[in-house]
């Protein structure tokens, strides 16, 4: 058995094959929603924080100029590349809400679910955003509020996102799949 089976308790491994399927304890859906849920409540709760006490005024230095917060409304995506193209990326995002969902019926592993959870918590956050944030219908800038030094400003869902994401590659590296099987190609 390998590190992997034995962390994330994957089919085959141990009382996993006395259950049903041969899945030991169930669908990991629970655990996504959890993920997703806190990742999108404190996205929304900063942005409306960060909005009501921030917005129209200077930039606030958390660590001198190295670490500002800075409430800008991007339209675009990451670094405000294709700013006219809003209806692209509620289009995007849209989307990988339909592909996690479509994962998360054959889900069995905690790792993937919190992964996913942050993508779809992260996704959720920046859609409301752009559906409801003025001008709003599929339009709307999404609140950035996080600005270091010399990088792109962004708000706690594009963290989510990336680390969802380099969670997901880590996981694909060691052969970890969604449904809890571990692979060796």
């Amino acid at each position: 058995m390998t590190e992997a089976e034995q962390t994330t308790g994957t089919p085959g491994s141990g009382a996993a094959a006395d259950a049903p399927g041969g899945v030991k304890g169930g669908r990991r859906i629970g655990a996504l929603l959890v993920v997703a849920a806190f990742a999108y409540l404190l996205d929304l709760g900063s942005k409306l924080l960060v909005v009501a006490k921030l917005e129209h005024h200077d930039a606030i230095e958390v660590f001198g100029t190295w670490l500002q917060f800075e409430v800008i409304r991007n339209r675009g995506a990451a670094f405000g590349i294709g700013e006219a193209m809003t209806i692209v990326f509620t289009v995007i995002a849209s989307a990988v809400i339909v592909v996690i969902a479509r994962i998360a019926r054959k889900l069995y592993s905690l790792p993937w679910a919190i992964a996913l959870g942050l993508l779809l918590g992260g996704a959720l956050g920046n859609l409301t955003d752009r559906l409801f944030r003025s001008p709003g219908g599929f339009q709307g800038g999404v609140v950035d509020f996080i600005a270091p030094a010399h990088f792109a400003v962004f708000n706690l869902a594009d963290s989510a996102i990336v680390c969802g994401g380099f969670l997901i590659v880590i996981l694909s590296f060691r052969g970890l799949d969604p449904d809890g099987t571990v692979h060796t190609d």
